[in-house]
C-alpha cells in the first residue's frame, strides 16, 4: 500500500486479486482474452503491458476499466473505493475477513447477528478504556 491511506487503482487490482486467489499471469491472460481496444492504437494491451499496470510501472488506460472489473467480478466502482482497511489497526488482511463477514451477515439469524453486535461493543468499550489510559 501506499503512504497513509491511500490507495492507487493498481494497488487495489492486486488486493483483489490475493481475496480471488488469482495470478498476475492467469489475470493478464482473462484480460487479454476478452480483446479490449486502446483508444491510442486501436489494439489489445499485451501480457506484458498489462503486467506493467500491475507493477503500477504503467499508467491504466480508463477505457480498461470495465474489462478490469469483468476479470476481477466486481463492479467498476468497487476498482476505486478504497475502503479495503476498516479500522486504524487493521491490515488489508484483516480487511478481507471483515469483508467475508459482512457477505455472509444477510444468512445469520437476527439472534446471531445481535451476539455479534453485543460482543463487538464488549470489545469497543475495552478498547475505548484501554486507549483511555495512554
Amino acid at each position: 500500500m501506499t503512504k497513509g491511506s491511500l490507495v492507487e487503482v493498481w494497488e487495489k487490482i492486486n488486493y483483489l486479486l490475493v481475496e480471488k486467489k488469482i495470478s498476475k499471469k492467469e489475470f493478464a491472460d482473462k484480460l487479454v482474452a476478452l480483446t479490449p481496444k486502446l483508444k491510442r492504437t486501436d489494439e489489445a494491451p499485451s501480457s506484458q503491458t498489462i503486467l506493467g499496470y500491475l507493477y503500477g510501472k504503467r499508467e491504466i488506460k480508463v477505457e480498461l476499466i470495465p474489462y478490469i472489473a469483468e476479470v476481477l467480478g466486481v463492479s467498476e466502482q468497487e476498482l476505486f473505493t478504497f475502503d479495503l482497511e476498516y479500522a486504524q489497526n487493521y491490515n488489508y488482511k484483516q480487511s478481507k475477513e471483515v469483508r467475508e463477514i459482512l457477505e455472509l451477515l444477510p444468512y445469520a439469524p437476527v439472534s446471531v447477528v445481535a451476539h455479534i453486535k453485543e460482543q463487538l461493543q464488549k470489545y469497543k468499550k475495552l478498547y475505548d478504556e484501554s486507549t483511555k489510559s495512554f
